[in-house]
């Protein structure tokens, strides 16, 4: 780990990742779809521990998006009993480890039981602070935006809130991410090269990393190597390259 550590300098505050080609990898195995999401889970728990050991403070995985309830019934219902499992087998490690988590989208769309776990999860992780993990859970980013166009237009309205006040830090206040600094590294798997809808607002700014590794063969190793690949990118945010290396 000291040698991949050498080579990880810049490393990102927050890496999110789209977890992409579960059920491709599966296909390609002749087996259902859900196999593959169960093989997808082991990469999640090893990522998060690589993440966690290189010292990533924030890392959102996209689990599961709004378009993704459209999926036939069967599917969605083992995604979520294979989310109910993950936090119930994970929270012990979670908590030895530090890591705090949280949830991005619409939690009340969720099964009761899922939500039920969830919510006492992230209750039982809130004073963790070694690493925030998110889970982005029937999350769409369209609709957190205008969530917060919403809310930011009834406070105006109700006199409680200056437009004239409006910027970019504040409208990121209401956000699901609020208090946590935009994703500097986004990593998708299994070749698609889009963002589906995913942190829109959050992500203006980060390096994208497109990898043909489909999520089930992402690994410790595969994270390591875009961790290295981030290393090496020279982030500008409008400056000419001279001036970023003199920053």
């Amino acid at each position: 780990m000291q040698d991949s550590q050498l080579a990880l300098d810049p490393l990102p505050v927050h890496v999110a990742v789209i977890m992409d080609g579960n059920g491709r990898w599966a296909k390609e195995r002749n087996r259902p779809r859900l196999f593959g999401h169960k093989a997808g889970v082991d990469s999640v728990r090893e990522v998060v521990e690589t993440a966690h050991e290189v010292g990533i403070r924030h890392l959102t995985l996209y689990a599961f998006s709004t378009e993704n309830w459209r999926r036939p019934s069967l599917e969605v219902k083992g995604l979520m009993t294979l989310l109910k499992t993950y936090l119930g087998g994970e929270v012990a490690n979670m908590l030895k480890n530090g890591i705090r988590l949280d949830c991005f989208g619409q939690k009340d769309r969720l099964p009761k039981d899922v939500r039920e776990v969830l919510d006492q999860t992230i209750a039982d992780t809130a004073s963790c602070d070694s690493m925030r993990l998110n889970l982005a859970l029937s999350y769409g980013s369209r609709t957190e935006l205008i969530a917060a166009i919403q809310k930011i237009g009834q406070q105006c309205a109700d006199g409680e809130l200056d437009p004239a006040a409006i910027d970019e830090q504040l409208f990121s206040n209401y956000l699901y991410s609020s208090g946590q600094p935009d994703p500097d590294l986004m990593i998708r798997t299994s070749g698609e090269q889009r963002l589906s809808n995913f942190l829109l607002w959050q992500l203006s700014y980060a390096e994208l990393y497109f990898t043909e590794t489909k999520w089930p063969d992402f690994r410790g190793p595969q994270l390591l190597e875009a961790l290295q690949v981030f290393a090496k990118r020279q982030r500008r945010f409008g400056r000419t390259g001279e001036q970023a290396e003199t920053k």
